[in-house]
């Protein structure tokens, strides 16, 4: 023996084959509390990811990035190291056997967009799963109240790009704990997907 290995020696690497690897690495303990759930101003974000034939997705991995709840983007250290008081605006959580998830945080305030006008506000979103070889990138619109979903969210720039039946793919729908937002990768009802530049 040489030494020398063969092509058919070799076991490929997980950047040549399709995941996920999520289990082995990514997870971490507190990773989708990025408030305490017994905060008095936490909320939770929850929902159920689905494939195109409407089967739950039991092995993705959503991470969340958001302003604070003044409408600031936190830019603190800390988001591997929860210490149950700083708040970093991101959390990253994996779905269950179900493909549900759940996040505990904070309503994001509202944030002045580049011409100035008030945005509604909203959590963005990342979805890695099986057989996606990049991540998928959407928001969701986290309406507090019926005037703030008729003003803000009609007036949001994105939101007012598409057609309503496609818009209201990325507005979470509030629930007695906060908000249901799912996401469905393909087919009939999916979720609205972003390009990043």
């Amino acid at each position: 023996m040489s030494g020398v290995r063969t092509e058919g020696d070799l076991a490929p690497t997980p950047g040549q084959t399709v995941g996920p690897f999520y289990g082995y690495a990514l997870p971490y303990d507190g990773d989708s509390a990025l408030v305490p759930a017994g905060r008095a101003d936490a909320i939770r974000l929850h929902g159920v990811v689905t494939d195109g034939a409407g089967a739950p997705v039991p092995d993705a991995l959503l991470e969340i990035w958001q302003a604070d709840a003044d409408g600031s983007v936190p830019a603190r250290p800390g988001s591997l190291r929860r210490d149950g008081w700083t708040f970093t605006g991101w959390g990253r959580c994996a779905t269950l056997d179900d493909g549900s998830f759940s996040f505990s945080t904070v309503l994001p305030g509202r944030r002045r967009g580049a011409s100035g006008e008030d945005q509604a506000p909203y959590v963005a979103v990342t979805v890695f799963a099986r057989g996606l070889l990049d991540r998928l990138l959407t928001r969701a619109y986290l309406p507090s109240d019926a005037a703030e979903a008729g003003s803000l969210l009609s007036s949001d720039p994105l939101l007012a790009s598409l057609p309503p039946e496609r818009a209201r793919t990325l507005v979470a729908t509030p629930d007695a704990t906060g908000f249901r937002f799912d996401v469905r990768l393909q087919g009939e009802d999916e979720t609205v997907f972003l390009t990043h530049a």
